[in-house]
C-alpha cells in the first residue's frame, strides 16, 4: 500500500499542476510585503524627459528601487500623476528582473502601477523561488499582500524533499 502511494503521489502532483495551468496558479511573492508608498530609486545611463506628457525615459542598465524590491531593465518609461508630483506608473521593457527578497521574476515586459500596488509582468515570465520553479505568459504581482498569480499557460517544477 505504501509502494502505491509513493508511485502514485508524483502522478498526483502532476495532475494538480496540469489543473494549476489551466485556471492560473496563486502565489507567494516576496518575503515581506512591499510598501508602495516608499521612495522610488531610479538610476541609468540615459535620462530624458518630456516635460509637456510628464514623462521620463531612462535607458542602458536601468535600476529601480523600492524598499526591499530591485527591477532592472533596459528601457523604462516614467509616467508621472497629471500635476507632476509623484509617479503614476513604470512601463520597464527589453527583457525585466524583478526581485523580492529570495524570489526573482523574469518576463520581456513589466508594468508597475503605484497607485494600485501591483505589478503586471507580460511574456515569457519565469518565476524562481529557490529549488521551485514556475514559468508562464504573465504574473500579476500584488505588492501590498505579498502574492502572486499566474496565467497563461502554467508550468511548474518542484523538487521533492529527496532533491535538496
Amino acid at each position: 500500500m505504501r509502494l502505491l502511494f509513493t508511485l502514485l503521489l508524483p502522478l498526483f502532483l502532476v495532475l494538480q499542476t496540469t489543473l494549476a495551468a489551466a485556471q492560473g496558479t496563486n502565489v507567494a511573492f516576496g518575503t515581506i510585503r512591499q510598501d508602495t508608498n516608499l521612495p522610488v530609486e531610479v538610476t541609468s545611463d540615459n535620462l530624458s524627459v518630456d516635460q509637456e506628457t510628464g514623462v521620463a525615459e531612462f535607458t542602458g542598465n536601468v535600476l529601480i528601487g523600492q524598499g526591499e524590491m530591485r527591477l532592472s531593465a533596459p528601457r523604462v518609461l516614467v509616467i508621472y500623476d497629471q500635476d507632476n508630483r509623484g509617479i503614476a506608473r513604470m512601463e520597464a521593457t527589453g527583457g525585466v528582473t524583478l526581485v523580492s527578497g529570495p524570489d526573482a521574476a523574469e518576463a520581456d515586459r513589466a508594468d508597475y502601477s503605484i497607485e494600485n500596488g501591483t505589478i503586471v509582468m507580460i511574456g515569457n515570465v519565469l518565476l524562481d523561488q529557490g529549488p521551485n520553479a514556475l514559468s508562464a505568459e504573465r504574473m500579476d504581482v500584488q505588492l501590498d499582500a505579498g502574492t502572486a498569480q499566474m496565467s497563461g499557460r502554467v508550468k511548474t517544477i518542484i523538487q521533492s524533499a529527496s532533491d535538496n
